[in-house]
């Protein structure tokens, strides 16, 4: 029988704080102009979505919702809350971003700043284009 690799035998899928801070450090590696332009918008990051989000965008899994974003980004033409208005907010799902990672052959961390980038994205009304442009600067 085969030996695991002695690096993997201990580790364990990052917590929920761990996960904070891997999605922390890759908005950390922006550029920092894109950085000052998110300024207001809030991370957060759960092990799932919930079910009315999973509804609301047709997901036929718990596993198909990577992130999201929620909120009045600058695609619409005004970022500022108003009264009772929540923050602009990006959710990164731990859960299905841990099962896209192991199905796939890039680093956790890449695909971590992947969706953050993606999600941050749906705030500026970027293409996909200037999102892969805004990864490659953040490499």
């Amino acid at each position: 029988m085969a030996q695991a690799p002695s690096g993997w035998i201990d580790r364990t899928s990052p917590t929920l704080v761990e996960f904070e801070d891997m999605a922390q450090a890759a908005f950390d590696a922006l550029p920092a102009t894109f950085r000052r332009l998110c300024e207001g918008v809030v991370i957060r990051v759960d092990d799932w979505p919930d079910d009315d989000t999973l509804d609301e965008m047709n997901c036929e899994s718990d596993y198909d919702l990577l992130g999201l974003f929620r909120g009045r980004g600058l695609a619409q033409g005004e970022a500022l809350a108003h009264t009772g208005q929540q923050p602009n907010m990006v959710w990164l799902y731990r859960r299905p971003i841990l099962d896209y990672w192991a199905e796939n052959e890039d680093a956790l961390g890449a695909v971590v700043r992947h969706v953050l980038i993606h999600e941050i994205g749906h705030h500026f009304g970027l293409s996909d284009e200037d999102m892969e442009r805004i990864e490659r600067e953040a490499d």
